[in-house]
């Protein structure tokens, strides 16, 4: 079934490693029959500073509340015009790709700040004006998948499970968990490069052939298991119930054995 797919990324480099994971993966997914939308942040010269400047019709003049100026913005229809735009393409995706390097252990700013202004009150939280009852699995951004293609300079070994840097997987936790999660989107395992600094000819060919593969199964991957806040889990919408792994703590516990 031929579905839209939406790749954001942040390199201002064209002849990058996240680059050429984009342009395999636009030709890889139009191969399978879907459609692709593309965000290139550097190349749109995308504003990545939530400022007063995104309201431009404030609800309230005398006091900057980033909340209550984002729903307001967002139900009135004064949002700029390259909010808008974004969140226009992100309703019309069935996934969600963010393409970035992580660079000082997570996305370049520029990204966030997409995240930012685009994810705005009333579109990826407070959704139906119900504050934080639909989250974590709910939401308006329900129904999608959300996948990262994260390239590392380090090797392999320094994002391993007892790696100096920490698990990848858990370096990324507040974006798949927090800003994909969140607000309602399926969120696949991250797809990493490892050791690009290093990477060979014959290395990046490997890669590439590894991303066409992954992106073979985009719509039938088996998502993280992240615990919906709705699902019981959580008794009060907050903690977890007090049967699900006594006496321990830590953000893996947010994901269902």
């Amino acid at each position: 079934m031929r579905k839209k797919v939406l790749i954001v990324f942040a390199q201002p480099e064209p002849t990058s490693l996240v680059r050429q994971l984009v342009d395999t993966g636009v030709a890889a997914l139009e191969a399978e029959g879907h459609s692709v939308m593309l965000s290139d942040l550097y190349g749109m010269g995308w504003k990545a500073v939530y400022d007063a400047a995104d309201f431009p019709e404030r609800a309230n003049s005398e006091r900057l509340s980033f909340i209550a100026e984002s729903g307001h913005a967002f139900d009135s229809g004064t949002q700029p015009a390259d909010i808008a735009a974004e969140q226009a393409k992100v309703l019309a995706a069935d996934a969600i790709i963010l393409a970035f390097p992580l660079w000082w252990f997570g996305m370049p700013a520029i990204l966030k700040g997409w995240i930012d202004r685009v994810w705005a009150y009333g579109f990826a939280y407070g959704y139906k004006g119900q504050g934080n009852r639909h989250r974590y699995g709910g939401g308006g951004l329900a129904g999608r998948r959300a996948l990262l293609a994260v390239t590392t300079g380090g090797p392999a070994e320094d994002y391993s499970p007892r790696g100096i840097n920490g698990p990848l997987e858990q370096l990324l936790f507040p974006v798949t968990h927090g800003m994909l999660f969140y607000p309602g989107m399926a969120v696949l395992p991250t797809h990493a490069l490892y050791g690009v600094n290093r990477i060979t000819a014959e290395g990046m060919e490997a890669a590439k052939e590894a991303w066409r593969a992954r992106l073979k199964h985009l719509f039938d991957e088996k998502p993280i298991a992240f615990r919906a806040q709705n699902g019981g889990d959580y008794p009060d919408h907050h903690t977890l119930a007090d049967d699900i792994a006594p006496g321990e703590s830590g953000i893996l516990l947010h994901i269902a054995k």
